[in-house]
């Protein structure tokens, strides 16, 4: 789960974490109230969206020379106008794709005279499985750049959880921004704050970018975007509170619930499985097979008829989809359970695209016989390279 940047400084203000005062605005007249509220005389007006990249995105709505997503403004008038601009209209950056977001919430914050800007980012290392500083000089909207073209700016160790945050990772973490004196004891400061935050809050990431250095000789968190592990939000009640539904793909948000794993993918062979790393092979035999997977879908070890039904619907709301594959390997999960899922969801939902399904497991037999006097086009197949070979041809030949 993803929050607004404005939500993620308000939290990791909590943990002790340096931010500069700002204020959320949904209105165009609350955005020059927020702006009245700080000092000035420069404001920063910043787009909430679930993405990246917003200084050097663009709005599909405005011309192209207008400014990004990120804009700074020297007056209440100013403020106003790029609110305008930004507010329901839509921001595509390099994050987003070409779909873009729609912008319904703003951030307004305090200026900053910054003489350098740094990255600081935690993350599970899934090698170590541990928590990681990710830690550069080379801070601010070019990051992926610097990944790409000088990897070697870019620091990365990780965090013991038997001993926890030391202050010798405070002082690794300053050493990476080549910062000394009291700037460097602020630095480590702001690192054990973060790895406090992460743990606390069960974070999977925490991106700091840029972490700032003003001109005053201030360490300030600029940006911040932060997500966390969905499957423990039931112990923050609090952060679950902070979910905004329309930052999230249809989808995916009618997936959640009926607590389907789904995410959507760009090809054209729906997919349902159960398992993950089975769902993972499914995806890859089709496209080993010509095709490409049009999402990404796990029903569980516990499917029924209902979770079944709303797993196609789901699968057959994305017009790209040109294809079903069915994957079920049954274990706690009986074929004949699933089989008849299948039947009832493909008449409930009047399926008019090709459907392959391969079933093995307990009841497999019982299974594959509800299937064949369904009275439906179901085309069965024997095992995971039959089923992706046979769904590629039942497309290629629906489209002939």
């Amino acid at each position: 789960m993803n929050i607004h940047e404005y939500q993620a400084k308000e939290l990791l203000a909590k943990f002790g974490a340096p931010i500069a005062a700002g204020y959320a605005a949904f209105t165009v007249d609350e955005a020059v109230e927020a702006a009245g509220r700080l000092p000035g005389p420069l404001y920063v007006v910043k787009s909430q969206i679930h993405a990246g990249g917003r200084g050097k995105g663009k709005f599909k709505e405005l011309s192209p020379e207008a400014k990004g997503g990120v804009r700074l403004a020297f007056s209440l008038d100013e403020v106003r106008a790029h609110a305008a601009d930004m507010l329901g209209n839509t921001l595509v950056t390099i994050q987003t794709g070409d779909a873009g977001k729609q912008v319904n919430r703003l951030y307004i914050t305090d200026g900053a005279d910054i003489a350098k800007e740094f990255y600081l980012a935690l993350l599970v290392d899934r090698a170590t499985g541990r928590i990681a500083f990710v830690v550069s000089t080379e801070g601010g909207m070019d990051i992926e750049e610097v990944a790409h073209s000088t990897p070697e700016k870019i620091h990365t160790f990780d965090v013991d959880p038997a001993t926890g945050f030391m202050p010798h990772h405070g002082r690794s973490v300053a050493a990476a921004l080549e910062l000394t004196g009291d700037q460097a004891k602020q630095a480590a400061k702001v690192a054990a704050s973060l790895y406090k935050a992460f743990e606390a809050t069960d974070a999977s990431q925490i991106e700091i970018n840029p972490l700032a250095l003003t001109e005053q000789g201030n360490i300030l968190v600029l940006d911040a975007k932060v997500g966390f592990d969905s499957n423990a939000m039931f112990r923050h009640k609090d952060i679950a509170e902070l979910r905004d539904e329309t930052e999230e793909d249809p989808m995916e948000l009618e997936a959640s619930n009926y607590d389907l794993a789904y995410i959507k993918l760009d090809g054209d062979i729906g997919c349902m499985v159960n398992g993950a790393g089975l769902a993972m092979a499914t995806m890859d035999i089709i496209k080993l097979n010509g095709m490409f997977p049009a999402n990404f879908l796990d029903v569980g070890g516990g499917a029924n008829k209902e979770k079944v039904t709303a797993a196609f619907k789901i699968i057959l709301s994305d017009p790209a989809v040109k294809g079903i594959l069915v994957n079920i390997f049954g274990g706690i999960m009986r074929c004949d359970i699933i089989a008849d899922g299948i039947v009832a969801a493909a008449k409930e939902v009047n399926l008019q695209v090709p459907l392959v399904v391969r079933l093995e497991g307990t009841n497999v037999e019982k299974g594959k016989e509800i299937l064949a006097n369904s009275g439906l086009a179901i085309v069965p197949a024997n095992d995971l390279g039959d089923a992706a070979k046979k769904i590629v041809a039942e497309v290629q030949k629906a489209a002939a």
